[in-house]
């Protein structure tokens, strides 16, 4: 079998990361295009022997950009197109269907109000629906995506619930890389350190995670991720008096200097993810596999289990409206610095977003994809 991967942009996001982790394990012969922004992994893919091209789609509005990508799907010989992100489905389900090869999409963020981060309008949806009804099949990354998925009335038999994946054995606990790393930090070693990881936007709400720290003197507060926000969240922290407890790292993993974000989870002792909105929580996972206890408001990838399947696990924002989430989370915190800093065994639980067994059910889509909707085999005999 051979794919061609359509993604949106290639910069440091969780959907493109989880792509490049993807084709690592999937027995696929894959190559990639991106619509714009060949990024830091565009350049990890390449690394890894992938063929990735640019299509140079120059705005949203770049209709041009179906028949380019129709022809490069025509001549590329590809049995299968699988699309990540809402302008690569919309764009590459139409060339798909143009140049007759059967298409899978997955849904990687798509929430109650808002797709990949931004406001969900009508229109949005409904372009989303017309072109969903050209593909053979719509991967959800978890079981609610799978149910907004179904609630905008998309039929059931259409929806495979295909969870992210994780190199668990990559997240795995190291006492002498969280030395190390806490060295390269400047963290004393004695310090209640907590972690949060991901794109610096309004959404993921980090200012609670300073605002908390700020009023624990004993903690400090690593970050991993950069994104608009930054300059903000620097600003709070220097208000607050906390900017010396904060460490702003960058997105992690990009260079030889920087830790990666293993190396970043065995440096902190508890994880927050205050995200008012997630579709999968892929954070708060790879925590999780390094034994780390998570405070969290919204992540499917636990919520999705039977309640508790996931012990080391604190929810907040489940009070009334009028409870203060900083207050909640400061509170959450304290207690688990009274408890002291320890290890978890990783939750038995986490072994099903392993990426091995998530690569083979996506496997399987593909196999159902392309026994169930037979290819036009006129369009695929003349490239």
């Amino acid at each position: 079998m051979k794919a061609l991967h359509v993604i949106t942009g290639l910069g440091i996001g969780g959907a493109e990361q989880q792509l490049r982790l993807l084709l690592r394990h999937l027995p696929v012969r894959c190559d990639v295009v991106t619509l714009t922004n060949p990024g830091a992994v565009a350049d990890g893919l390449r690394a890894d022997g992938v063929r990735v091209r640019d299509l140079g789609m120059r705005s949203n509005r770049d209709l041009g950009a179906v028949p380019r990508l129709a022809r490069l799907i025509r001549r590329g010989s590809y049995d299968l197109v699988h699309t990540h992100l809402y302008r690569a489905c919309v764009y590459g389900r139409i060339a798909a269907r143009l140049a007759g090869t059967t298409v899978v999409a997955t849904e990687h963020s798509l929430g109650r109000a808002e797709i990949e981060g931004r406001p969900l309008t009508r229109g949005t949806r409904e372009l989303y629906l017309r072109t969903e009804r050209l593909g053979a099949a719509t991967v959800a990354v978890s079981d609610t995506v799978a149910g907004r998925l179904r609630d905008w009335g998309v039929p059931a038999a259409r929806i495979h619930t295909v969870p992210n994946g994780v190199d668990l054995a990559a997240f795995r606990f190291d006492s002498e890389q969280r030395r190390a790393t806490r060295a390269l930090l400047r963290l004393p070693d004695a310090a209640f350190v907590v972690g949060g990881v991901g794109r610096l936007v309004p959404g993921k709400r980090f200012d609670l995670l300073i605002r908390a720290v700020a009023a624990l003197p004993a903690a400090w507060l690593v970050l991993a991720g950069d994104g608009p926000e930054a300059g903000s969240l620097r600003a709070l922290a220097s208000r607050l008096g906390v900017a010396g407890r904060v460490r702003f790292l960058g997105e992690c993993g990009t260079s030889d200097t920087a830790p990666g974000i293993p190396a970043v989870l065995s440096a902190v002792d508890t994880f927050v993810s205050a995200s008012r909105e997630e579709s999968f929580g892929l954070a708060v996972v790879e925590a999780l596999a390094a034994g780390l206890p998570v405070v969290h408001a919204a992540c499917p990838a636990v919520e999705d289990l039977p309640a508790g399947r996931v012990p080391g696990t604190t929810r907040i924002g489940q009070a009334s409206g009028t409870a203060d989430p900083a207050r909640e989370l400061t509170a959450a915190l304290r207690h688990r610095m009274e408890n002291g800093p320890h290890r978890l065994p990783r939750p038995p639980a986490v072994d099903r977003y392993d990426i091995e067994l998530c690569s083979r059910r996506l496997i399987d889509v593909y196999a159902q994809a392309i026994g169930t909707i037979p290819l036009p085999t006129t369009e695929r005999a003349h490239p």
